[in-house]
């Protein structure tokens, strides 16, 4: 913000930062539970293997999580003055 940036712009940064890793390691994990669910197949109860819904809910509240830790910071860095903090510094 020092440099002119906007505070959606500043946001902006911060959440498309955060959110490519969260997507890459999301996709990662997708495929690895793929691989895992037949070594694990005895731990898992009430729950088939392969089911989809129980994936794609786990992975939409993971996601919804890492946004979260993401989002919050990164509004909190937008009500930061500029001055303040280069004058700290």
């Amino acid at each position: 913000m020092a440099l002119g940036a906007t505070r959606s712009r500043v946001l902006g940064g911060a959440l498309r930062a955060g959110v490519i890793p969260i997507m890459m390691g999301l996709a990662a994990g997708l495929v690895g539970s793929a691989f895992a669910t037949r070594l694990l197949e005895s731990l898992l109860f009430g729950v088939a293997p392969g089911d989809p819904a129980t994936g794609l809910m786990v992975a939409v509240v993971l996601w919804a999580v890492a946004v979260t830790a993401t989002f919050i910071p990164a509004y909190r860095a937008t009500g930061v003055d500029a001055a303040v903090v280069m004058r700290a510094e």
